[in-house]
């Protein structure tokens, strides 16, 4: 037997010397479903024109001319707070809120207006400087007990305005680079000072592309999002977020991993009360349920490959061209699953689990086959986004 299973049979073993057979497997069941159960909300806010509707846009790894898209301009384009669902995970949703410059700013005020507690943290913007507005909403945020982040945006902008004003070319690799690392030293520094002379004594900024979230502090600022949630929210960022590096693609699998044990002992469960016939149909359930959340979360699914290509600016087809182990969620089908099933057989070390006879079998059995399934699938499904990551980052061939 796989010592990977091995390990998972052991930690059901414990699951249940520990707790109740009822309360381990409603636990299991909930956190088996985690993209369906739980609701993920973030709100973007800033002063006008700070670049918050393009930030929401770049979360749901859309352009900011894509159909759905959150609508962008220099001046405030949002007068309440509006709702975007994220295309592929409906309940990851991010909220555009309204600019904060005024002149009778109230951040009291202005949190009450845009229902506060309908919120898991919040984004502060700024595409140049942050204002006493800026840190005020920050003060009553953490007074109110929840988390924000400083996000400093479009420093791409400021980077090729810095390049142009010192005449280097685009083939002049050296100093580009070099005048990339000095604009984003003097923009660091100067928020830090900034927000040191408003009132915050340790402030955190985050520099981000309007365009590219894969570059300069994103990945940072999506590991300190990832911290500082609870393990559930944690593991939901971790599977919506579908801007693919090494480094996510690595946390996605840690993360589907534990879904699948999640979802397998679900299987067993089922195995040890229910007749033989309901327990092999509900498994097959879960088996395609879950391979259909694997090609979402790696984004291998129609929709998000769509959304990429448009994104990277490339023919779908050329993504798809690389995909060589995954099928496309429409072709995971009951039949599929069990053609896939009929040649897996549970038999030798499987018994030696199974404390007593009979329907516990069943249990046993499901696990096992759920589990080797879905491993299986999910080790094909990173090989395929690493192919599918490595090609959207090829430079566009001249035509």
């Amino acid at each position: 037997m796989d010592p990977a299973v091995t390990i998972d049979l052991d930690e059901v073993k414990a699951a249940l010397d520990q707790k109740e057979f009822e309360a381990v497997s409603a636990e299991a069941q909930q956190q088996s479903n985690l993209l369906n159960n739980i609701t993920l909300a973030i709100a973007i806010t800033g002063r006008s024109g700070a670049g918050k509707s393009s930030f929401v846009n770049a979360l749901r790894g859309m352009t900011d001319r894509a159909e759905g898209a959150a609508l962008t301009g220099e001046t405030e384009t949002t007068m309440v707070p509006q709702e975007y669902t994220h295309p592929t995970f409906p309940n990851f949703k991010i909220w555009d809120l309204p600019g904060i410059g005024s002149n009778e700013f109230s951040a009291e005020e202005y949190l009450k207006k845009v229902n506060f507690s309908n919120y898991d943290f919040f984004i502060i913007i700024a595409s140049e400087r942050f204002t006493e507005d800026d840190t005020n909403l920050a003060l009553e945020i953490r007074k109110n007990k929840k988390t924000f982040y400083y996000v400093r945006s479009k420093v791409d902008v400021d980077i090729d305005n810095d390049r142009r004003s010192k005449g280097i070319k685009e083939g002049d690799s050296d100093r580009m680079m070099q005048s990339e690392k000095e604009t984003l030293d003097t923009i660091r520094k100067d928020s830090y000072d900034n927000l040191k002379a408003l009132g915050e004594s340790s402030p955190r900024v985050f520099l981000i592309s309007r365009w590219d979230l894969s570059k300069y502090d994103f990945p940072l600022l999506q590991e300190t999002f990832e911290k500082e949630q609870d393990e559930i929210k944690r593991d939901v960022l971790i599977m919506c977020i579908q801007i693919l590096t090494k480094e996510s693609i690595k946390k996605k699998r840690a993360a589907m991993e534990s879904r699948i044990r999640k979802k397998a002992m679900v299987c067993y469960y089922v195995g040890l009360i229910r007749l033989p016939f309901f327990s092999f149909g509900f498994d097959i359930d879960i088996v395609v349920s879950t391979m259909r959340d694997i090609c979402k979360v790696f984004g291998l699914d129609e929709d998000s490959l769509n959304i990429l290509a448009n994104r990277v600016g490339k023919d779908v087809e050329e993504l798809k061209s690389v995909i060589e182990h995954t099928p496309s969620a429409g072709k995971i089908t009951t039949e599929f699953v069990m053609d896939m099933w009929r040649e897996k057989t549970v038999v030798g070390q499987v018994l030696d689990f199974i404390p007593l006879l009979g329907s516990l079998y069943g249990g046993g059995s499901s696990f096992f086959t759920s589990i080797d399934l879905l491993k299986n699938f999910l080790e094909n499904a990173v090989k395929d986004a690493e192919k599918v990551q490595a090609k959207a980052a090829e430079p566009k061939k001249p035509k």
